[in-house]
């Protein structure tokens, strides 16, 4: 399916695991750009799906840090912890569709039957619960989606043409965990289609990502938005930058500093600007010169 290109629709997603950083700043400018340079709406959506991982706090900081560089909402910030209802929802479609399956395999499980079996692609589940059933004896870890013998294919505004072998490049991955925690693939693409989500612009590192996804909204019928995977901003070692590998707080001192570090990296010149209203507007007129949506 396609989306109604009439409104232009973009979201920028965090999760809320620290403060905003380089990195995610980047991918927040260039989605609030898009979403500006077509005229369409931009919002904010939280992906706090792992407890663990939650900073208390983060998600505040996070919006308000974005609304001091001029990044605002064009509605009510949505949390994915409040939408679990959505994805029980599209879980039980996809049960019904004989396409779930519960998974009673450790990840050292997993490495020991790769390892068993020469030519098995590593990191790719070799469906062992899929032909033989969860073993009896043990408890069910999580529950995969089936995919298909088939590659997935699709063309990335920034990346060009892309293609992916679910089976041999991905396997049947996971959509729930057993504890009831809901994957990142299955509640991104169950938000994206309830917030009518035309166009993603988010970080390269979820390319590879995208054909998973592609893949249920289809089966669930969805409508595939298009895609935009902007450069990662690297640390020192050549790494992507993130709170796990020490990126650190951004100055809301001088955000105009922040905003002009992140234009440069996504190919725009140094504005001249003296505020941030004008310093958006130039960035508007560069990326639509740039990108045209």
């Amino acid at each position: 399916m396609t989306p109604n290109r009439g409104q232009y629709r973009g979201r920028f997603a965090p999760s809320p695991t620290g403060p905003l950083h380089a990195g995610s700043l980047t991918t927040a400018l260039a989605s609030w750009l898009d979403a500006r340079a077509a005229g369409g709406a931009w919002i904010i959506r939280i992906e706090d799906l792992d407890p663990p991982r939650i900073v208390p706090g983060a998600a505040e900081r996070i919006v308000e840090t974005l609304a001091r560089c001029g990044l605002e909402s064009d509605e009510p910030v949505v949390f994915q912890s409040a939408r679990g209802e959505l994805y029980e929802a599209a879980f039980a479609r996809l049960q019904a569709a004989g396409l779930i399956y519960g998974c009673a395999c450790s990840r050292r499980d997993v490495d020991e039957i790769i390892e068993a079996q020469a030519g098995w692609p590593t990191g790719v589940y070799p469906r062992t619960c899929a032909t033989t059933g969860a073993a009896p004896d043990k408890p069910i870890r999580a529950y995969r989606v089936r995919v298909p013998e088939e590659a997935s294919r699709f063309v990335d505004r920034a990346a060009g043409p892309y293609e992916q072998h679910l089976t041999s490049d991905v396997g049947d991955f996971v959509v729930k965990r057993a504890d009831g925690l809901w994957a990142y693939q299955l509640a991104v693409v169950v938000d994206d289609a309830e917030q009518k989500v035309t166009d993603i612009v988010r970080g390269a590192d979820l390319l590879d990502n995208t054909p998973r996804q592609i893949y249920l909204q289809r089966v669930l019928g969805f409508a595939t938005p298009r895609y935009l995977h902007v450069p990662l901003v690297l640390n020192a070692a050549g790494g992507k930058l993130s709170k796990q590998t020490g990126a650190t707080e951004l100055d809301t001192v001088l955000p105009m500093s922040e905003l002009n570090r992140t234009a440069l990296h996504l190919g725009m010149p140094r504005f001249g600007a003296d505020s941030i209203p004008a310093f958006l507007r130039l960035a508007i007129d560069s990326w639509r010169e740039k990108r045209q949506p």
